[in-house]
């Protein structure tokens, strides 16, 4: 009896339908009754039973229909565990029978990149399906490999063992595990991921198939896949000829020589694509391109074989992400179009329909320390963006993490269900179970994106003028030698002021952010007392 009464309750939502069923049967038992006590009749009254008949009946279907319809809501909230919605459903729904796989099966999305902006992504996408397929390159990009690769002969799994903490439910335990290097003198500088991939390798005696093992062992949410099974190495070619193929020598060369990147390939260039790449590609629903370092971990997997054609020839949502912030001897001054004009020049047109580009404020403060490493925000030139052919979807995407510049994995992610859920109801498919899985936890992540967002707003506002008080404070405090020598005290002591100015900025703003708790605690406190005043005595 108490399961049953679970229903009647507010959260629910079932009454109302219930409610507009017993209105159409009762309108129709009044059109039924009218017919079988008249003698005789008008049109006029013949019309209005007709009506009543017809406006019960279609109400009594429109019940059904939507209690059905929320009925299966239900079912998915309860059951699924990643969102907030469902660890707090209070629906019991024991007596229904449920099959899990509503949740498993969810769209298939292919990610395609490396290192942090393919985490991000993965961060945001598992919380709608955990049929998520990474796709990455195994290469040190001709860095020196670390002492644990030496020692196990491994290849370059480096983004592999990110991809795989990134996909995990516990990311944080997971990182710890993968990165850890071990303390005891008998496997001095070792590292678990690297022993515990090898082991799988020896295992399956196939490095593609121990990954994927690896992440069925590991109860990881969604799969990872080496781009090819060769070990390649990422080779940039500059303006004047120059060949670099070591990623960490770019920077300084193309700055010593004052040129750029011509164009990015791949060595071998003949390599073939892991088992399962082609397939991952030509059955998802929807393929994800960045965000991430253009010319190193973008490019280099649509250079393998076939896949860029697989791309071209796919059916689902394709996009690209673009990066907020440019790279230091790789993207200098790159607008939002000659990023995308890289990727069309490399591979051709077709790769991707739609480009996610960040449009909304930055904070300064924190643009300005990206500034002193060579790197500044890249111009959304939408107009010139959009004349190569592709669909420009413009968001407030960055986020501060870590006191770096990041994209807000829920944004990008909302941003790749709404585009899957249009899909859907262009096929007609919107009241098919993927469609109500999608819809259900969107409605909760959009809620949580807007209080999010306000309170990134807030913070933004207190960045600023906490900074302005430092500058105010600072200003205050100028001599005449001060201002005589300006330019000279500037050049000398420019370092040595900013990290006195980004300190005094962290204090302002904890100073700001105690007055704040402070007053919202007095407020509380005074509508408390408010309330008992109002009681009334007994």
């Amino acid at each position: 009896m108490k399961s049953f009464l679970e229903w009647f309750k507010s959260s629910a939502k079932v009454k109302r339908w219930m409610f507009l069923i017993v209105v159409g049967i009762a309108l129709a038992c009044y059109g039924f009754m009218k017919v079988l006590v008249a003698e005789e009749m008008s049109f006029q009254e013949l019309g209005k039973i007709i009506a009543a008949f017809v406006v019960g009946f279609v109400c009594v279907i429109i019940g059904i229909i939507f209690i059905q319809k929320r009925n299966l809501e239900i079912i998915i909230e309860a059951n699924d565990q990643d969102s907030a919605k469902g660890k707090e459903a209070k629906v019991n729904i024991k007596s229904l029978i449920f099959n899990r796989k509503v949740y498993d099966e969810g769209p298939k999305i292919v990610v395609i990149g490396g290192d942090q902006g393919l985490n991000t992504v993965i961060e945001g996408l598992r919380k709608y399906t955990n049929n998520i397929t990474a796709i990455v390159t195994m290469s040190d990009y001709g860095n020196v490999p670390t002492e644990s690769r030496k020692a196990l002969d491994t290849l370059p799994l480096e983004d592999i063992k990110s991809s795989i903490i990134a996909m995990s439910d516990k990311e944080e335990l997971m990182g710890q595990l993968m990165n850890l290097n071990f303390q005891n003198p008998k496997l001095q500088a070792l590292n678990f991921g690297d022993i515990y991939l090898t082991a799988m390798n020896e295992l399956y005696g196939n490095i593609s198939e121990a990954i994927q093992k690896s992440t069925e062992v590991l109860n990881i949410n969604g799969r990872v896949l080496p781009v090819t099974l060769d070990e390649i190495i990422i080779c940039a070619e500059l303006t004047d000829g120059t060949i670099v193929e070591k990623k960490d020598k770019i920077p300084e060369i193309v700055s010593e020589k004052v040129e750029v990147i011509n164009r990015i390939f791949i060595n071998p260039s003949n390599c073939k694509p892991a088992p399962g790449v082609i397939e991952a590609i030509e059955e998802a629903e929807a393929i994800i391109i960045g965000p991430g370092s253009l010319y190193t971990n973008v490019l280099p997997n649509l250079l393998v074989k076939r896949v860029s054609k697989a791309m071209k020839e796919s059916k689902a949502v394709k996009m690209y992400i673009s990066n907020i912030m440019t790279e230091f001897g790789q993207t200098d001054n790159y607008t939002l179009a000659e990023h995308i004009k890289a990727i069309q020049d490399h591979v051709g047109k077709g790769v991707f329909d739609y480009c996610l580009v960040d449009t909304g404020e930055v904070v300064p403060e924190y643009v300005r320390r990206y500034n002193k490493e060579g790197s500044e925000v890249v111009e959304a030139n939408i107009t010139q963006a959009a004349s190569l052919g592709v669909k420009i979807i413009q968001k407030d995407m960055s986020c501060i993490k870590n006191d770096k510049i990041r994209h807000n994995p829920a944004m990008i992610a909302s941003t790749i269900i709404e585009l899957i859920c249009n899909e859907l109801r262009f096929k007609d498919e919107q009241n098919g179970t993927e469609f109500l899985l999608l819809n259900s936890i969107l409605k909760e992540e959009n809620k949580d994106i807007k209080k999010t967002q306000k309170v990134q707003k807030q913070h933004k506002e207190l960045v600023k003028k906490a900074t302005q008080n430092v500058k105010n404070k600072n200003h205050n405090r100028k001599s005449k030698f001060s201002e005589k020598y300006k330019e000279r005290v500037e050049a000398i002591q420019n370092t040595e002021a900013k990290i006195k100015e980004n300190r005094a900025i962290a204090k302002e703003i904890e100073r700001l952010e105690k007055e704040k708790k402070k007053t919202e605690k007095k407020e509380n406190k005074e509508m408390q007392a408010t309330k008992t005043k109002k009681k009334p005595s007994k």
